[in-house]
């Protein structure tokens, strides 16, 4: 088979998702039973994978749809929990005494808030626990999802103490004879540790626009006005809170390595963006707000939007805020500690508590569960907690389990078809050809050629999209994208440039990853438009993927050249783009046509 026709139908899969999913905004759970029939047949007839090779994959992809139903039904416990004692209202208050200003309170909670969580847990944490709580702030559905998903990029590569680099990357070059020969005399860990202050460095310069581009897609899309100079003309802070993060970031992932720099930069720039916003420092003039809920789109709201109508009593005294986030606090404590301290972590992680299906149906695939070691075993922790901290009735406490149960059961048919079309599609390697998405990859390689740095963010982007995880991407892509830097001549240096670019654009890539919005969607009961919210996130996530491409780029030629232009030239493309588009309450033609 040539690798135009190989590559044209290893794009089956992809396309199949993009054209139902985002196209034709058909619900996740038709798109994703359409997937993986189509996704399963290929394997089978085209690319000769083994029938038990196809079946193994697709029980470990429902083992790991149930695991993250689980992250699901715990992040919404915790929040209906805490809107059951009354804790929420508590949290509402604080935030409205910081800032009424809805742009801010997306900052401070998706982007740095969300960032310290990506660093402590990863794998779709920060959304699950950022989205409804936003949505209980009085955000619609789907404007707390859009957010939380938008800053799953920056943070993400050093997400979970750092696994997409100390698992991902190291996974896919370590032991490598090609891999060795070329940095030789250096080894590997100083190699490693290396690409990680490149990743660091790359995301920093991208992703310091971040929040403002959030911000301008909250209003455009949200807004009265539907307009992106609303969220443009908070910059000043917008800004202050990118630097904030990104410069810690960027310094500790330099200095101390990939374990830290997200969840020690979001500790720290909260620790300075907050206070700062208390006294009014770098504020917007104005205070935007959403139209009243009478007048929000039907596709805006999900099930759990009356969650911002308080259960409690009105006249019963708010409790302090100290109390109020006590849980949270709880679940950041418990995430720092099951995942930095090692010898908790051997418990949580030992065989005698851990679920394996070891060599489903003879396919050499293996499906394991660590229930314990899940973020959704924290959260139930700290929902249990809340019962004794603002001390609920059990009467309350059931109500929040049954309608968190429910929340959960909507998103269960669309992730438990979602993940096992990723595993087949990750899993098709045969005897004589290779995955599916090493296909792709090689397709692309052929045709780019020494402009690979350009393209490089895409795979690692794809790889997200379809497998869900930066982790995975890195795995699967990180020796192929070494070895493409090796064919053009790159050296070392400009290799391990490419593997960051590679790891890069799969951070980026979760902004679209399909299970990730399922997930995300789920936690706040949006359903079923999971297609509308891919369509807004393909936004900021092309211009992560471009950026990071035309940065890496200027980083391999080195000194001042004419690629760091093009990045600067980029963004002011993006900004001017958005400051021009003056669409007021009714999109014109061309916005509609691309959502």
């Amino acid at each position: 088979m040539s690798l135009t026709l190989g590559f044209l139908l290893a794009l089956l899969p992809i396309a199949t998702v993009f054209l139902l999913l985002v196209v034709l905004a058909r619900s996740a759970k038709l798109s994703m039973a359409v997937a993986y029939a189509v996704t399963a047949l290929t394997a089978l007839t085209i690319w000769g994978t083994a029938p038990e090779k196809v079946m193994g994959a697709t029980v470990n992809g429902a083992v790991t749809a149930i695991s993250l139903l689980f992250i699901v039904f715990g992040a919404i416990l915790l929040l209906y929990t805490l809107e059951q004692s009354g804790g929420i209202r508590a949290i509402r208050a604080g935030f409205s005494r910081i800032s009424p200003d809805r742009r801010v309170q997306a900052i401070i909670i998706a982007w740095l808030f969300g960032a310290m969580i990506e660093g402590a847990s990863g794998f779709g944490t920060p959304a699950a626990i950022a989205a409804p709580l936003l949505v209980a702030l009085g955000f619609p559905a789907m404007a707390a999802v859009m957010v939380t998903l938008i800053i799953q990029s920056t943070p993400v590569s050093f997400g979970a103490v750092g696994t997409p680099i100390l698992v991902g990357v190291k996974t896919g070059l370590a032991d490598q004879p090609l891999v060795e020969a070329t940095i030789a005399p250096m080894g590997f860990t100083e190699y490693l540790m290396q690409i990680a202050g490149n990743v660091a460095i790359i995301h920093a310069l991208v992703g310091v626009f971040i929040p403002l581009l959030m911000v301008g897609m909250l209003t455009r899309f949200f807004g009265t006005n539907r307009s992106f100079r609303e969220g443009l003309r908070a910059w000043k802070f917008a800004l202050f809170a990118g630097v904030a993060f990104t410069v810690p970031y960027a310094l500790i992932a330099n200095v101390m390595g990939p374990e830290f720099p997200s969840l020690l930069g979001g500790i720290v720039s909260l620790l300075i963006v907050v206070p700062a916003a208390r006294r009014g420092w770098f504020l917007p003039k104005d205070s935007f707000d959403f139209p009243a809920r009478s007048e929000w789109e039907h596709e805006w709201m999900g099930k759990m939007d009356n969650v911002t109508v308080d259960l409690v009593e009105e006249e019963k005294p708010m409790m302090s805020i100290a109390r109020a986030w006590a849980p949270y606090a709880l679940v950041v404590g418990l995430l720092v500690l099951t995942r930095s301290v090692e010898w908790v972590k051997s418990l949580l992680v030992a065989p005698e508590v851990t679920l394996a299906f070891n060599d489903l149906f003879g396919s050499g695939i293996n499906a394991v569960v660590k229930p314990l070691y899940l973020p959704g075993t924290v959260f139930i922790v700290a929902a249990l907690a809340t019962l004794v901290l603002h001390r609920m009735p059990l009467p309350a406490f059931g109500r929040a389990l049954k309608s968190s149960g429910h929340t959960m059961l909507a998103a269960a048919p669309a992730l438990l078809l979602a993940v096992p079309m990723v595993q087949v599609f990750i899993n098709s390697a045969s005897a004589e050809m290779v995955s599916m998405p090493i296909m792709l990859a090689q397709g692309v390689s052929a045709v780019t050629g020494e402009s690979w740095s350009l393209f490089a963010p895409w795979i690692g982007a794809m790889g997200a999209f379809v497998a869900g995880s930066n982790t995975i991407s890195n795995m699967m892509f990180s020796l192929f994208q070494f070895s493409a830097a090796e064919q053009i001549g790159l050296g070392a240096a400009g290799a391990g440039l490419i593997v960051a670019l590679q790891a890069v654009g799969g951070a980026a890539g979760n902004m679209i990853c399909v299970h990730n919005v399922v997930a995300a969607s789920a936690t706040v009961g949006l359903v079923d438009r999971e297609g509308m919210i891919i369509r807004k996130t393909l936004l900021p996530m092309t211009y992560y993927a471009v950026q990071g491409g035309l940065i890496g780029t200027a980083l391999i030629i080195g000194g001042m050249n004419v690629w760091w232009l093009a990045a600067a030239g980029w963004l002011a493309l993006v900004i001017a783009a958005m400051w021009m588009n003056r669409s007021g309450k009714a999109p014109d033609a061309a916005v509609i046509a691309a959502e």
